[in-house]
């Protein structure tokens, strides 16, 4: 299902392989790494978000809408096995971004420092976990037709100024705040690993403390009927 909708597709990959190409050409911020090397694992953390966040966001919304989470949480799935699955859809289509961007960015000139490459699923792992529990607390809690637009808005405005696509420090200073947002904390995880700037343990508590919070209140507020 992941794979056959369009609008999943061009926040995936669409959209990313670009914005890639354009943020190497471009001129500005002048960041202190090679300019490569910052904006390749800059682009890796929104494109694992938007698959995390806004398609799960939209489709769950519409799945409880119609019925659809209901019906299936009665079979022997359950809705247990109905949550993991979705788990799982989005891990692989994580796994495939980041394969696929990651090349394109290779063909780009960026090399990637090795030991931090091994450990940069884990980041997408606790980053997938964080925003996949936000996406349910809008669609648990809100009619389906009020989910799309405010998904894609927050969307754009994580990715944008939220320390996912470019740190904070080259957002008007504002790195002491978006270093701890659940957006912030998957971009300098990936960054921080993949620029060999040392185990990004900081940004990973910081998703490990979200996850817990988002899970809690997704537990408490999701509901299974419209």
């Amino acid at each position: 299902m992941l794979a056959r909708n369009g609008e999943q597709l061009l926040v995936s990959l669409v959209l990313p392989a670009p914005a890639m190409v354009a943020l190497i050409a471009s001129p500005y911020p002048d960041p202190a790494e090679p300019r490569v090397a910052l904006v390749v694992p800059g682009v890796l953390a929104p494109a694992v978000v938007s698959t995390a966040f806004t398609g799960q966001a939209i489709q769950t919304a519409f799945d409880r809408r119609y019925g659809v989470l209901r019906l299936l949480a009665t079979t022997p799935v359950g809705s247990d096995g109905l949550l993991a699955g979705k788990a799982v859809a989005v891990a692989v289509v994580a796994l495939v971004q980041l394969v696929v961007l990651g090349a394109l960015g290779a063909a780009l000139g960026w090399r990637p420092d090795l030991l931090g490459l091994l450990p940069a699923p884990v980041s997408a792992a606790l980053g997938v976990w964080v925003f996949v529990s936000l996406a349910l607390l809008p669609a648990g809690a809100l009619r389906a037709e009020a989910v799309p637009a405010p998904a894609n808005l927050v969307w754009v405005l994580l990715a944008g100024v939220g320390g996912l696509l470019l740190p904070g420090t080259t957002i008007g200073g504002l790195d002491a705040i978006v270093r701890w947002l659940p957006s912030g904390a998957p971009g300098d995880a990936f960054r921080d690993g993949l620029t060999g700037s040392g185990v990004p343990l900081l940004p990973r508590a910081v998703l490990v403390v979200w996850g817990a919070v988002l899970s809690l209140a997704v537990v408490r507020t999701f509901r299974w009927r419209d």
